[in-house]
């Protein structure tokens, strides 16, 4: 008899999501298992200086805390916990959960998976002809500006199997990928094998639907006006049945909605296009389907599996530099003048080294009636090699030395407190490494371990070519419009790159916008892309262009100097954009047209 779908519950999105997740999922509808992803690319980063300086320290404390009033229940309703919290120190945070578990009478089996850490080994990979090629400009690491700090490989979910199958209850990882906090539990619920690609596809979309908690059920998304109660969006829940499909849902009590559209804004968020790699499968979006299955149920089918790469990335970060960061207001009419006086006064006695830039956010009213509506921010970065550059040049205090001989009306936010001491900014390098050079495995709480090979098949993945569209058809009259008016948007980064999701909710505008965002038309949309690499791709199934903009954010987000520094705003900035839009897809698509 076929096993009945595994109910698998997420309970963090990152490390500083909300703080009493775990205790609404375990207040909420029964599920088998639950999962908490707690490491972004730069979190290992902030992790790796409390490793170093305390063997016993490295992973996300805050994990512990959250779990400890809920051991004895987990242990009473046979949950399982998978986290990648471990982050530097995977077998310290299953050790010190052990011993929560023992004060609390918890019978649990807790189990750990390692070999994501890679750092102690750079130098003998290097020695062996491994070069890290960077995933966007193929170049070797040798070529790289900064010198390494902390290297992990993204590992696959056939670990967190390996110990769920031999009666652990508690699964604590490293660098495993998002998604594999999800593929893990279901391959070892519906007993797949390594060549069940269809199911694993599946299992996988159902992850990156879920792996950001609350924004699947409405968090971050464009049409959050429209969908209620959002003081508090849920936590995500994925049904995941035998062949992978899934159906997307959250707890009943909570708030938020789970929509087609909110479930699309997450699907298309930080791709790089309609292939997805994985280190257990190589995913085709091209053919999902989303359908709606009642309230707050999204039944998720059609991804397609195939063999992996035979490469994993390897996120490795080193420090290339430091920053100083300073805001200060100006008000009323001439701000260039302003900003360029401000400017100037800055680069008085600049050290060579030190770099500042001065960025104005937002644009006066031209008739304000507060003055807040004839306020704007201007963010002053200084930038050194060193943090002794810019002691020396000291932003803060130049930045408060102006108020009585910079423009008029300087001010800054008098509630808030200015921090001088200068921040590393830390560089991000996505290198490739082939998986079979890694030492992938299971450690169960008995110490006994279980090797994970890696796959015996793999093949090369390329993205698909999408053609240019043909120019959209003169069809009778338009009006100039936002957007946002006829389509939403999600956007996020990759490394470098960021990337941004744009699709019709309402199918009868698809035809226009699949035609009109054509590769240039987004150039003129977004004039920051202005020389970059764009790669254009479309997903008809889910009525969705979706754009990569190669490089927009740097090297990555931890070290560029955008104030949005991983591209959360890029979509709603295009949804803002004026645009001509024929009036019969307005008729179409309209509150009237819905009725």
């Amino acid at each position: 008899m076929e096993q009945r779908p595994v109910r698998i519950a997420n309970f963090s999105g990152y490390l500083g999501d909300r703080a009493t997740a775990i205790d609404e999922v375990m207040a909420g509808d029964p599920v088998d298992v639950m999962v908490g992803d707690y490491l972004a690319e730069i979190t290992l980063a902030g992790l790796v200086g409390a490793f170093r300086s305390n063997p016993r320290a490295g992973y996300v404390p805050v994990f512990v805390e959250q779990l400890r009033p809920h051991l004895t229940a987990i242990a009473d309703r046979r949950i399982t916990v998978i986290t990648n919290a471990g982050g530097f120190n995977p077998a310290a945070l299953a050790a010190a959960l052990r011993e929560e578990a023992a004060e609390a009478g918890a019978d649990l089996r807790i189990a750990h998976v390692e070999g994501d850490a890679v750092f102690e080994r750079l130098e003998e990979l290097a020695a062996a002809g491994h070069r890290l090629d960077n995933l966007d400009t193929g170049a070797p690491i040798d070529t790289w500006r900064a010198e390494p700090l902390a290297a992990n490989a993204y590992l696959g979910g056939w670990g967190i199997t390996a110990a769920l199958a031999e009666g652990a209850d508690i699964v604590v990882c490293g660098r495993v990928t998002d998604a594999s906090l999800i593929t893990g539990p279901a391959a070892w619920w519906h007993h797949w094998d390594r060549e069940d690609f269809d199911a694993l596809a599946g299992a996988v979309v159902a992850g990156h639907i879920i792996e950001c908690g609350p924004q699947a059920v409405g968090g971050n998304f464009s049409g959050f006006s429209g969908l209620g109660d959002l003081r508090r969006p849920g936590f995500p829940i994925a049904e995941i049945s035998a062949d992978g499909s899934a159906l997307i849902t959250k707890h009943a009590r909570d708030g938020g909605a789970v929509t087609v559209d909110t479930v699309t804004a997450q699907l298309v968020y930080e791709i790089q296009g309609p292939t997805y790699l994985n280190p257990d499968v190589t995913v085709g979006l091209q053919g999902v389907r989303l359908e709606q299955d009642g309230p707050d149920r999204v039944r998720v089918s059609g991804a397609a599996g195939s063999p992996p790469p035979a490469t994993t990335k390897v996120a490795t970060f080193g420090i290339v530099g430091y920053r100083v960061v300073g805001t200060v207001f100006a008000t009323g009419t001439e701000v260039p003048a302003k900003v360029d006086l401000l400017r100037s006064q800055l680069e008085l006695d600049r050290p060579d080294g030190v770099e500042v830039t001065v960025t104005q956010v937002g644009v006066p009213a031209a008739d304000p009636e507060t003055q807040w509506e004839a306020t704007v921010a201007l963010r002053v970065l200084a930038t050194a090699p060193t943090a002794e550059a810019l002691t020396a040049y000291g932003l803060i205090r130049r930045l408060g030395s102006l108020y009585l001989q910079s423009f008029p009306g300087i001010f800054h936010d008098g509630a808030s407190v200015l921090q001088g001491a200068p921040v590393p900014t830390i560089d991000y390098w996505p290198g490739l490494l082939p998986t079979a050079e890694l030492s992938h495995r299971a450690v169960l709480d008995d110490g006994s371990v279980i090797e994970i090979a890696p796959p015996d098949a793999t093949l090369a993945p390329d993205q698909p070519v999408h053609p240019e569209p043909d120019p959209v058809p003169d069809t009778g009259p338009v009006q100039e419009v936002p957007l946002g008016t006829v389509a939403h948007a999600r956007s996020g980064d990759k490394g470098g790159n960021s990337n941004v999701g744009i699709w019709a909710p309402d199918a009868a505008a698809w035809p226009w916008l699949r035609r009109f965002l054509s590769t240039d038309e987004v150039r003129r949309l977004f004039p920051d892309a202005k020389g970059l690499d764009i790669v254009r791709h479309e997903f008809p199934e889910l009525h969705a262009v979706h754009f990569v903009f190669r490089g927009l954010l740097g090297t990555g987000g931890s070290s560029n100097d955008r104030i949005d520094q991983v591209g959360k705003a890029v979509g709603e900035y295009l949804r803002s954009r004026i645009v001509p839009v024929p009036e019969s897809v307005l008729a179409a698509t309209g509150p009237e047209a819905r009725r």
